[in-house]
């Protein structure tokens, strides 16, 4: 199951465990059973400190295969059900380390706010091996179980169990539940999840952020314009902050990128944790899980604009990068919203293997449409693909792509009206065909919605100027309508959406913040006259 450098690399981990731990698991007789006990017997293999065994009679997993990571003698561990690899593969390096005595890596605040949870909390989630967001909810809860005993996780890989994943109708990864209830959906972090639990720790938070004084440059959001501005910002010894829901932003949704100038490919979840990386080794206040409400200007020259958050803390600054990026377009017809995660999804790689076998529908035809769609005809039992003009707008070598598979359509000219279904789980859509007006319908248990992005500028108001399609408006420096207002990426009127363009325009809008308040806090006394002397180097700027 692992190769020479893979087993490598993981033995150089295990060696950092200072308590033994034993793996049980839960098997019968097929052939996903078989590479379980494969995979746990090369991992025993590799430490000392880790032993294997198969459940008895009396501690058999109803899950099979499955396999719990027990910290002998003690009631420490996390359980997997089906064989956590792909994207999951660092949740079972990083489960096997903390169980075996290596502190999870979260603050202080947070270990002890995880350890003061009361009650008994079961949490089972259910995840797939493609899927970029599913790893931090799987680490998280696996943490928090390490940390505190009346918590337990287990990881459920839904392709392994597909008729668990259909009885509880999961149509999208990450779900958790806790107790046996819906507690959640989507990607969530450690942090978040203790907020649902512990009701108090927003308005802890909201008075901690209320009470710090106003920021030189504060920038709003962590994608990679935001990153990059905070970074540029940090970097001219001036005191910056940056509120994010989430770094990475919309990057944290794309699988491949290949197009990152220098780096010949990698993938969006890597790239948002090197942003976040990057951002944390400068001197700056970062503000994560927090969602911007509304924005005010200052008043006047030299005055303080105002960033109110959700949780009713309002952040001051001399000067405010608007960089809040943009989230996935919605069709806007009946029944879209009703099925939101029950058969309606945005993530072909997340949810696309919870479709194995079925039939699905994409809705466009430019390029992220047709990724989409040959990504899944990889999966599912066949895919149509909608497109609202005449003609497909992905580029040719994917279209030549998509039409060498067996198990697509594409319809042109189709209108998407209605999302139908049962109550629980989507059935169908109807659509128009607009060259003739007639009205048809497709059976199908999938839609994935590709059909663009809406920019997050909802929370402005009026305190800016945006165009017809709601982007801020910017000049070449960045700046926005609004003094000391400055605004980057895919928010902006910027005509390309693309991730090298966003940083650009990240350090573009920084370096104007900057020289705004070079021009406006200056002192009012006429400056001091050197005497007379040879000329000084010039000074390089940096980069």
């Amino acid at each position: 199951m692992l190769d020479q450098t893979l087993s490598a690399t993981l033995k150089t981990y295990l060696e950092r465990i200072t308590e033994p731990i034993e793996l049980v698991a839960s098997l019968d007789d097929s052939r996903a059973s078989a590479q379980t006990r494969e995979l746990l017997g090369e991992i025993a293999a590799l430490s000392d400190s880790v032993t294997v065994r198969e459940a008895g009679a009396d501690e058999l997993d109803q899950r099979r295969p499955s396999f719990a990571i027990v910290r002998t003698g003690s009631d420490v561990s996390v359980r997997f059900a089906g064989l956590p690899m792909g994207h999951e593969f660092t949740s079972l390096v990083l489960a096997l380390l903390q169980v075996g005595g290596v502190a999870p890596k979260v603050s202080e605040e947070t270990a002890a706010a995880v350890r003061a949870i009361e009650g008994e909390h079961h949490f089972e989630t259910y995840m797939s091996l493609t899927c970029q967001n599913c790893p931090d909810v799987v680490q998280g809860l696996n943490a928090m179980s390490v940390l505190n005993p009346r918590i337990t996780h287990v990881a459920i890989e839904g392709g392994a169990f597909q008729g668990e994943i259909e009885s509880r109708k999961v149509l999208a990864v990450p779900t958790v539940y806790r107790n046996g209830e819906l507690f959640g959906q989507g990607r969530m972090t450690l942090e978040e999840i203790v907020g649902k639990l512990d009701s108090g720790a927003a308005a802890r938070e909201a008075e901690r952020l209320g009470a710090m004084e106003p920021f030189d440059v504060l920038v709003v959001g962590g994608g990679p314009a935001g990153s990059t501005a905070a970074i540029y910002a940090s970097r001219k010894g001036i005191r910056t902050g940056i509120v994010a829901e989430r770094f990475g932003g919309q990057v944290m949704d794309t699988m491949a990128i290949e197009n990152f100038i220098s780096v010949q490919r990698t993938e969006g979840p890597k790239l948002a944790a090197a942003l976040e990386e990057h951002v944390r080794s400068y001197d700056v206040e970062v503000m994560e899980l927090q969602r911007a409400a509304s924005l005010t200007p200052a008043a006047g020259p030299g005055g303080l604009a105002e960033v109110a958050l959700d949780n009713g803390a309002v952040l001051k600054a001399r000067t405010v990068v608007v960089a809040t990026g943009a989230r996935w377009r919605h069709m806007g017809i009946p029944g879209e919203a009703e099925y939101r995660n029950k058969g309606v999804t945005f993530c072909p790689h997340c949810d696309g293997p919870l479709f194995k076998g079925k039939r699905v529908a994409v809705i466009g035809g430019g390029n992220s449409g047709i990724e989409a769609a040959i990504d899944l005809a990889g999966v599912v039992g066949h895919v149509t693909v909608l497109e609202f003009m005449p003609e497909l707008r992905a580029d040719a070598v994917l279209q030549r792509k998509l039409f060498s598979l067996p198990n697509v359509d594409v319809i042109l000219n189709a209108q998407t009206t209605e999302v139908l279904g049962d109550g629980a789980q989507v059935t169908g859509l109807d659509f128009k065909d607009r060259a003739t007006g007639e009205a048809k319908r497709l059976e199908l248990e999938g839609i994935f919605v590709q059909i663009g992005l809406l920019p997050n500028t909802d929370w402005l108001g009026q305190a800016v100027e945006l165009s017809q399609r709601k982007e801020v408006v910017v000049d070449g420096r960045g700046q926005t309508s609004a003094v000391g207002i400055f605004a980057a990426g895919d928010c902006t009127i910027a005509p390309y959406k693309q991730i090298v363009i966003s940083l650009g325009s990240g350090a573009t809008a920084a370096l104007s913040a900057f020289d705004h308040l070079i021009r406006t806090t200056a002192p009012a006394e006429a400056p001091h006259v050197p005497a007379a002397g040879p000329a000084p180097a010039a000074v390089p700027t940096g980069v």
